[in-house]
């Protein structure tokens, strides 16, 4: 301080307040959690729904809606999206639609509709709002209602850019002027779930339009926009509509009639289609006096739309020279399902014209040439081209015959349109055919494979004998045949004893090399090189299977080396489980033999192997003294598997083990050397 202060101002200073803040748990006093739309619809009744709607018309002091309480009354399911709430020429004021949110927060529609309701921009913009936060609906039809203005246009945007649930939105007949367009405008370009959008004799042309196709080019989620009966012309506004061609491919439906979109403005958009590469399937250009003109560009583009299916011509005054600079491109293009013609001034030589395209059409399924004068000459090209066409399912064409200076033409004519009508219904009846047969190699296609088998994920691609032996039958380990093919394999064993009941063991050669021959004890860990050899359990019926699998170090494969004596010594077999524990070793065997084929008979176990008989040979190449000591047929039922693993024991654990590991090696080794 200077040296002027008096001490009465330092003891002011030294009193000064000081500015504290609460710790965080003190900052916050409270929370209010956001209200639920839908926490009135919960277990409503139809009841609780006229009672609110008429205590909230007497609140508001509004009449009710007769039509709207009989619709209510007839709701049954209220737990869903009701099908239709129609309110079709009601007239619905500010209060009225005040009270209809009784009804919205409780119910949920997949169609409002509010055609010609008489709304203002009060009514419009309430409704709008309770629309978008109960969302209402997902079909939503404001047609016809030309006071709604720019607040109410303000809260459709909303509404169109908030509910994720509208999909589809009528609006025909409903003003959308320029200082309007902009909301719209926005909500289409931001995001916008609508698929469906009609706009026809909403006075677009113009800004408008400008507005709306800009945003769009960014728009995925529309799909089909109608934009009729709205003056659109031939420079500008086509002009707008080419370049939103361009840059959108999600469009699918573009419907354009009754505008005056002209030869001018059609070449516009030809360029745009010629950009799309995917994209646009039906564009409507219904009288929007087009002429042979506007056909030859848009005979240039056909060739390069390789999506559009639909093109309606009707009501443009074509002519025959319009029809012949359309042909080429119609036949050079692969795209173009339905064509109309409705009332495009052909004459026979347009109709020789068509024909051409039609015989040369592999695709076409309809054609519209009504309200043209097509007499005998015409009709008899159309005849003979469907000779030669087996595609197109319907040709629209007048149905009293045109007038003739020859009276016997009439009669011709009225023959030839049998003709015509006879050969559509040959090809939609070839087309039925071809579809059930189809469906039918569909059907067959998907039944279950029975004799081929998944590899198992611990072999390595390389061990072609594995995946040769699944495929010819063999079951991996946890595979399960299906039981009801007579020449199955029993159930393959789990080798790692996951399962309680003692699996029946399979015969399992090695792969491109031979195992050690060392014996281990079940559950140890297998080396490297070490190969595990059981013999299956009978198979159904009176066939004998041997089932075999391969198991390969995955992290090695051996070239072949030639077979090596097996040890004689054959320990004691131990008490569990019945698998046999220490096999013996075999060669590999040829992939083609893998499978089981049917042996002469199942003879039972004896004690000292008998001299070969006579008979047809075994499986794998094995001599016929081995069938001598095969165990016998287990009877059916689930005792059959625990029977014949009980035999394949006793078999491994019997005095003759040595003669029979060396039957084994010596028909390994002759099976051996039939697949050098």
């Amino acid at each position: 301080p200077s040296p002027a202060s008096s001490p009465a101002d330092g003891r002011l200073k030294a009193a000064a307040k000081r500015v504290t803040f609460p710790s965080d748990e003190d900052i916050v006093s409270g929370a209010v959690e956001p209200k639920d739309p839908w926490r009135h619809a919960q277990n409503v009744t139809v009841d609780e729904v006229i009672s609110a709607y008429k205590q909230a018309c007497q609140k508001l002091n509004c009449r009710q809606i007769p039509k709207l309480l009989r619709q209510l009354q007839e709701f049954t399911d209220l737990g869903h999206r009701i099908d239709c709430l129609d309110l079709k020429g009601e007239k619905l004021d500010y209060k009225t639609c005040e009270a209809l949110e009784e009804v919205f927060k409780r119910l949920q529609f997949r169609v409002v509709d509010l055609e010609q309701t008489n709304l203002d921009e009060d009514g419009a913009s309430a409704l709008f709002d309770m629309i978008e936060y109960y969302e209402s609906a997902t079909h939503l039809n404001i047609s016809f209602n030309k006071h709604i203005g720019t607040r109410g246009w303000q809260a459709a945007a909303h509404m169109m850019r908030k509910t994720s649930c509208l999909q589809y939105l009528d609006a025909r007949n409903t003003p959308l002027l320029d200082h309007s367009a902009p909301f719209v405008a926005r909500a289409l370009r931001i995001r916008s779930s609508l698929a469906v959008l009609h706009l026809e004799n909403a006075s677009l042309s113009g800004r408008p339009l400008m507005l709306l196709a800009t945003a769009l080019k960014m728009n995925v989620n529309l799909r089909e926009l109608y934009l009729a009966d709205n003056k659109l012309n031939g420079l500008q506004d086509s002009a707008q509509l080419g370049n939103l061609l361009k840059f959108n491919s999600s469009l699918q439906i573009l419907d354009l009639r009754n505008n005056h979109v002209l030869d001018s403005g059609l070449a516009y958009i030809c360029e745009g289609l010629k950009e799309q590469k995917k994209g646009l399937e039906t564009l409507v250009l219904w009288n929007n006096q087009l002429t042979h003109t506007g056909m030859a560009f848009l005979g240039v583009t056909l060739p390069h739309t390789h999506s559009l299916e639909t093109l309606n011509l009707g009501h443009n005054p074509i002519g025959n020279e319009g029809v012949r600079n359309l042909k080429n491109g119609l036949i050079s293009n692969r795209s173009v399902l339905r064509l109309g013609l409705t009332s495009t001034k052909l004459t026979c030589e347009g109709a020789v014209a068509v024909a051409e395209f039609i015989a040369e059409s592999p695709r076409l399924l309809r054609l519209d040439l009504r309200e043209n004068e097509i007499k005998t000459g015409g009709l008899m090209a159309l005849s003979l081209a469907l000779k030669v066409n087996h595609s197109l399912l319907r040709l629209d064409l007048d149905r009293e015959p045109k007038k003739e200076a020859v009276k016997s033409f009439i009669e011709t004519q009225k023959a030839l349109l049998a003709e015509i009508q006879n050969g559509c219904k040959q090809n939609f009846m070839l087309a039925r055919e071809q579809e059930e047969k189809e469906q039918r190699l569909q059907l067959s296609a998907s039944m279950p494979e029975i004799t081929v088998t998944e590899p198992q994920p611990d072999e390595e691609p390389g061990d072609e004998p594995a995946t040769r032996a699944q495929e010819n039958g063999a079951m991996g380990p946890g595979a399960r045949p299906d039981s009801d093919s007579d020449s199955e394999e029993e159930d393959g064993e789990e080798e790692d004893g996951e399962r309680a009941e003692a699996p029946c063991p399979a015969l399992v050669p090695p792969s491109d090399s031979l195992g050690s021959g060392d014996r281990s004890p079940p559950g140890s860990p297998s080396s490297p090189t070490e190969q595990r050899i059981s013999v299956s359990s009978p198979g159904r019926g009176h066939k004998v299977f041997v089932v075999t699998r391969v198991e390969s170090p995955p992290e090695r494969a051996e070239p072949p080396v030639p077979p090596v004596p097996l040890p004689p010594a054959a320990p004691a077999c131990p008490s569990s489980p019945p698998a046999l524990s220490s096999p013996p070793t075999s060669p590999a065997l040829p992939p083609a033999e893998a499978v089981g084929t049917q042996d002469p008979g199942v003879l039972e176990p004896q004690s000292q192997l008998e001299p070969p008989q006579a008979g047809p040979p075994l499986p794998n190449g094995l001599k016929p003294e081995f069938a001598l000591a095969l165990p016998p047929e287990p009877p059916p039922g689930p005792e059959a598997k625990a029977g014949s693993c009980g035999l394949e024991h006793e078999l491994s654990c019997s005095k003759n083990e040595k003669e029979l590991e060396e039957l084994l090696l010596e028909a390994s080794q002759e099976s051996g050397q039939e697949t050098l």
